[in-house]
């Protein structure tokens, strides 16, 4: 009877630790916010029934692209275990400089040229805000929460200076047909500002997976001691990610006004939680050293999802926002967690 006894409660053990590992394996899954996607859906289902209209998909994969863009490079920054709070800067910043190069009204540039001459000042002044932010931190020894913050202040008031000494409006219309059509248009079917962001996915996982720079970059966020030891270019590796951050916002940048068809000052004004929230969903880790692509598209949609069904409710500002903020500060409690975990083993 006594052995009984015991092979039963061994075997209740057993079964428990079992259960623990699946449960353990489906939170350190890369498909977890994916699958989380899926069951929100289901679960709005019967309260939103637009969720299920092709409409609203379109609608989402439509608000996902620039945001996506955005949060590749915030990937990027926190797998070296930064953060880079100056991107909605950049999009303000880019937006009304690449205006006011190729408006039609007063603009520097006009003709075939304007357009891509103004885009390719956008990014010029995405990759400089990032050499910057990058040159404080690794010569300057400054933390990136400080250096990010007080140069998303220096560029988003410079953004608004600019927008009143070029204009003498608050925004900058009459942009180009051929910049446009970035926002409005497609290629075989598919939207062009989708083309954008796949590619811009792409490349960065290439970098991420297949490169040189994307080892260093996993490295430098485990242990920067670490790596500097092995050899890797600290700094170069620093100074490159918020580069590359800075380079994507530029980009966001150009979907976001091509789609608005106006350089405004307060472009994005309101999507840094997003971005950050995004990346951290998908599981990136804040603390460094982890992260993907993939996991960051996951993340994006389901944030894009949480918000849009909330506007088909009704929801309030408000409301929105302490929900998103709810999610995010749950998603950063398991990604400490997962760390921990990860850490014990």
């Amino acid at each position: 009877m006594l052995v009984s006894e015991a092979v039963s409660r061994r075997a209740e053990r057993e079964a428990g630790r079992s259960r623990w590992k699946a449960a353990a394996r489906f939170i350190l899954s890369e498909y977890l916010v994916l699958a989380l996607c899926v069951l929100y859906t289901l679960v709005m289902i019967p309260f939103v029934p637009e969720i299920a209209t092709v409409e609203v998909w379109q609608n989402i994969l439509s608000d996902m692209m620039p945001l996506l863009i955005v949060c590749l490079g915030q990937t990027i920054v926190l797998i070296i275990a930064g953060i880079d709070l100056s991107v909605t800067a950049i999009i303000s910043l880019a937006s009304v400089v690449g205006a006011s190069i190729m408006t039609q009204s007063d603009g520097y540039l006009s003709g075939p040229l304007a357009a891509p001459a103004a885009m390719a000042a956008m990014l010029l002044v995405g990759a400089g805000i990032g050499l910057l932010n990058g040159l404080s931190i690794t010569r300057l020894n400054m933390p990136a929460f400080m250096v990010t913050l007080a140069t998303t202040n220096f560029f988003g008031g410079s953004a608004i200076w600019y927008t009143t000494f070029h204009s003498t409006t608050t925004s900058i219309y009459d942009l180009p047909d051929m910049f446009i059509s970035i926002g409005d248009r497609d290629i075989a079917g598919i939207p062009i500002a989708v083309v954008i962001a796949v590619a811009a996915a792409l490349i960065v996982h290439g970098v991420l997976a297949y490169t040189i720079l994307g080892r260093w970059l996993y490295a430098v966020g485990k242990n920067p001691r670490t790596a500097y030891v092995s050899g890797v270019p600290v700094r170069t590796t620093i100074l490159s990610a918020f580069i590359l951050s800075g380079m994507l916002a530029a980009l966001a940048s150009i979907v976001y006004t091509a789609r608005l068809q106006t350089g405004t000052p307060i472009l994005g004004e309101r999507i840094l939680l997003d971005v950050i929230g995004a990346v951290v969903i998908g599981g990136t880790s804040l603390f460094g050293g982890k992260g993907k692509v993939i996991w960051t598209v996951f993340g994006v949609l389901f944030l894009v999802l949480i918000d849009t069904t909330l506007k088909l409710l009704g929801a309030s500002l408000f409301v929105i926002y302490v929900i998103k903020g709810s999610v995010i500060l749950a998603a950063a409690l398991l990604d400490t967690l997962r760390t921990r975990y990860l850490g014990v083993r």
